[in-house]
């Protein structure tokens, strides 16, 4: 368990539109590029063992990437290397953070220097929902994968606890990069559920492609 005091000052940083760590969860990661590469094994030189996971944003006028301000940190806590020298990581959700300034000094990949301010409760114990009816939301996730052709393990997803569900289905819904930033940036679990739920409800008003998802 990470306390306040065990969180760095500057971390390094991946960007990858459309991937969302959340507090508690875990993020499965293919590496690959050798910028990345390098900033694993630098990584894991490390006490803490975190890496940033950040959406890119567009900057305005749309000619360049930048990144949202706020992210989530994740501990490296499984890795397994391919014959070919690529790496299958797990990222376990620590804090979110907010981006202060690109960090100095030169690195193939981006650092940042971060403030974990305001999210205290990451830290904490698993959030509870107590407005959370689940027989009318799982109705509606149903609604949901029915139209976008996905499919799910049903039975896991009724035997999870509250925390476990919303942040999966999150996680792994396939809503765009800005809409995965607002469900990060969900000051509680009560709000980050009521945002999942709009954009189940907008998706089912609009359509949607399909996938296999939580198998």
């Amino acid at each position: 368990m990470f306390s306040a005091a065990d969180l760095p000052s500057t971390i390094p940083v991946f960007p990858l539109p459309g991937a969302l760590l959340l507090p508690r969860a875990r993020l499965p990661l293919h590496i690959f590029e050798p910028r990345y590469l390098a900033m694993l094994d630098d990584t894991l030189k490390t006490s803490h063992r975190l890496i940033g996971m950040i959406q890119p944003a567009e900057a305005p006028g749309g000619k360049e990437k930048s990144l949202h301000a706020i992210g989530c940190a994740g501990r490296v806590t499984g890795f397994s290397e391919t014959e070919d020298g690529r790496y299958m990581i797990t990222l376990s959700g620590i804090s979110r953070f907010r981006i202060l300034k690109e960090a100095s000094g030169f690195t193939a990949y981006r650092r940042m220097d971060v403030s974990w301010g305001g999210f205290d409760r990451d830290l904490g114990p698993a959030e509870t929902d107590l407005r959370f009816d689940r027989p009318s939301f799982l109705a509606l996730l149903g609604r949901y994968f029915d139209q976008a052709g996905l499919s799910t393990d049903w039975g896991s997803l009724k035997e999870a606890e509250n925390e476990l569900l919303i942040n999966s289905l999150s996680m792994l819904c396939p809503f765009d990069s800005e809409d995965k930033q607002a469900l990060l940036e969900a000051p509680s679990l009560t709000t980050r559920r009521e945002t999942l739920v709009t954009l189940i409800e907008f998706a089912l008003r609009g359509g949607g492609g399909g996938e296999e998802l939580m198998q």
